[in-house]
């Protein structure tokens, strides 16, 4: 079939009338003190609801938790309310949404933290690597290697988190454990050189990962709960691909699968990796085999090359990014065959309306 990603998808966990999912984006729209998602929000997602499943732009799990300015979070009540207002606007309009739980690690600026130094699971810095503040990018210092109990409160800052999205109405959760943020951090040996539980050996390394899925496990059933990863994502946040990279998500991704998640979340690299001897190029395919239960991939998929991905038995579901900035009907554009309009690029993380919720369907 030429239009897979038109097609009805149901799982144990997931009932979505087409297989067009709408990626994490980070777009800057909360300017305001208390990282609210505002009403504009309520608008962009609501106009994007016929995809089969929208996930929320990376939102922060805990004040330490910001690297990005203007940025919504899910841990005070007032947040809750706020995303309360999305949730029910995209239901009304017939969408699903997940929340997407993020925290940045040692990407991030004191300037962002009330002063205080980015916590990472090393005193390690990402080189040549820039949070995103009010006046634009600026480095990021050297953050502050996490104790045990830090690393045991963040864990359970997902678990709170998972909790607020569940009181705000979210379908379900995604675990940001992609391009170079906390979770990839502990993951890799470029940002993680503990010598405890959490550190050293490749099981060492995954057990923070593991420990989230089981604190968020906590409060939602497995099948609201999702997770994504960027196995071959070279440099991305100061990590790039080595072999023991590789080698830790080949031990990570079979025992995710007795995670019964709604889904995992793949990324393919955004960077060629042709001179990368060890690099997967194509994630889908080489991840396939090695997990049971739903997969979504991501990175550069238009209309036909997502549903080759699908007819080939790679991937379940495909995530867009880029083409719903412009496109908010972008499953009716795919299906009549009308061309996509481009964002404008100077608007992705500029706050107001402008380039956020003044695409135009197509007429």
């Amino acid at each position: 079939m030429s239009d897979l990603l038109l097609t009805h998808f149901q799982s144990a966990a997931l009932d979505l009338p087409n297989r067009v999912c709408m990626a994490p984006m980070t777009r800057g729209r909360a300017d305001n003190p208390g990282h609210v998602p505002p009403e504009l929000e309520v608008e962009y997602y609501t106009q994007r609801a016929t995809a089969g499943l929208l996930i929320t732009e990376g939102t922060h799990i805990s004040p330490r938790a910001n690297g990005w300015e203007n940025v919504p979070g899910i841990y005070t009540p007032e947040q809750v309310a706020g995303w309360r207002k999305v949730t029910d606007s995209v239901h009304k309009a017939g969408g699903r949404i997940f929340c997407q739980l993020w925290h940045q690690g040692r990407i991030s600026h004191p300037d962002l933290l009330g002063g205080e130094l980015p916590l990472a699971p090393s005193a390690m810095t990402a080189k040549g690597v820039n949070a995103y503040l009010r006046g634009g990018y600026v480095p990021s210092p050297v953050p502050q290697a996490a104790s045990l109990d830090e690393v045991h409160g963040m864990i359970g800052e997902f678990r709170h988190a998972a909790k607020c999205a569940a009181e705000a109405g979210f379908d379900g959760v995604e675990i940001h454990g992609a391009n170079g943020y906390l979770v990839n951090q502990f993951l890799s040996g470029q940002s993680n050189q503990r010598t405890d539980e959490y550190g050293g050996t490749i099981e060492n390394k995954a057990r923070f990962l593991f420990e989230v899925l089981d604190a968020v496990g906590e409060v939602l059933p497995a099948g609201r709960i999702a997770l994504r990863l960027s196995p071959s994502m070279n440099d991305m946040q100061g990590i790039t691909i080595d072999p023991e990279l590789n080698a830790t998500f080949d031990y990570l991704v079979p025992k995710l699968s007795r995670y019964g998640l709604a889904y995992l979340h793949f990324l393919n690299p955004m960077k060629p990796v042709d001179d990368v001897p060890w690099a997967v190029a194509d994630v889908a395919k080489h991840y396939r085999p090695m997990y049971e239960g739903t997969l979504m991939i991501n990175s550069g998929f238009n209309f036909e090359s997502g549903n080759k991905v699908i007819a080939d038995g790679f991937a379940d579901l495909v995530s867009f990014g880029r083409p719903f900035i412009a496109n908010p009907d972008l499953v009716s554009r795919f299906r009549s065959g009308k061309k996509l309009a481009e964002g404008d690029k100077e608007t992705f993380y500029t706050p107001g309306a402008e380039g956020y919720t003044t695409y135009p369907s197509a007429s």
